[in-house]
């Protein structure tokens, strides 16, 4: 997770109730992450085609090439407001998100395995468009969206992103991984 750009696209599906992505590096084209919701529970996959879909948990696994697990998103159920922990790859927790209450176009805060505030995830309403800003107001992060085609966006759930990470966060800083498992739930707790 020490690149600076990554494409997101979303596997295409007419009638799917996981959330499956590959992760990009655009500039060679080759797959370098994938993130995975495997073990679903029934009730949460029949429940993923109702009206409540953003309200069911989620576990979902980012892996490299080989299989090797590098962070763990998860999220009980949610009623008003999500809160996503994020797990390395030992199943330690490493920080999260909390939703906050009625924000128009979503907002995260983004805290640390001690609960400290690190930045926030601002995104506009109107369209995908989000960004991550540190305490000090510097952009530590931006997503947009790649769109797919007409057919694709009107006739399957999936979505295409860009994520560019600043060059102001170190290859080895925890942000790196925090950030990545947000670009996860942005689709799941906001957008679906």
């Amino acid at each position: 997770m020490n690149k600076n750009l990554y494409l997101v696209k979303e596997h295409t599906g007419i009638f799917k109730a996981a959330n499956n992505y590959d992760i990009y590096d655009p500039e060679t084209g080759d797959i370098v992450l994938e993130c995975r919701e495997e073990n679903m529970h029934w009730i949460t996959k029949l429940l993923r085609f109702s009206d409540i879909k953003r309200m069911t948990p989620f576990d979902i696994v980012i892996q490299d090439t080989g299989g090797r697990q590098l962070l763990r998103i998860t999220r009980g159920a949610a009623v008003f407001v999500s809160k996503v922990s994020i797990l390395d790859a030992n199943n330690t927790y490493i920080g999260g998100f909390d939703q906050k209450f009625f924000s128009i176009g979503g907002r995260f805060k983004v805290h640390d395995a001690q609960h400290r505030d690190i930045c926030e995830l601002k995104g506009r309403w109107t369209g995908w468009d989000f960004r991550f800003i540190d305490n000090q107001d510097r952009e530590l992060a931006h997503i947009s969206k790649k769109w797919a085609g007409l057919g694709k966006e009107m006739f399957t759930s999936a979505d295409n992103y860009m994520l560019e990470i600043s060059d102001r966060v170190p290859a080895d800083d925890v942000r790196r991984k925090l950030i990545m498992g947000a670009v996860m739930c942005i689709d799941m707790v906001l957008k679906e």
